[in-house]
């Protein structure tokens, strides 16, 4: 994982979706052949957006309250956040372009 990537859990995941800036969530776990799958395209999303939006993960296993708490089904999930909102949510395995999209109209 990228170290623009940032590992959200209980005790920091309410300070970052309110900061103000668009944060892409990522849901998975570590058995998940799709997140995995999923993984470089959100390592290359830190990148392209550094300081423009906060890419980040929260893997369900550790933080399964974070997840139940948005009611995640099916991992990976990608929840779009905007002023501690959720904008809009992906499901399963979304193609960059199908992200970058999502964010881009947020920012």
């Amino acid at each position: 994982m990228s170290e623009k990537v940032i590992e959200l859990n209980d005790s920091n995941f309410e300070e970052s979706i309110n900061s103000g800036k668009v944060v892409l969530v990522d849901f998975w776990a570590e058995w998940c052949g799709p997140c995995k799958m999923l993984t470089p395209t959100i390592d290359e999303l830190a990148d392209d957006f550094e300081g423009k939006a906060i890419i980040s993960k929260v893997n369900v296993d550790v933080s399964p309250s974070i997840a139940q708490k948005y009611s995640i089904r099916s991992i990976p999930s990608l929840l779009f956040f905007k002023n501690g909102a959720v904008e809009e949510q992906l499901v399963g395995v979304a193609s960059k372009e199908d992200i970058t999209k999502t964010i881009n109209d947020l920012i």
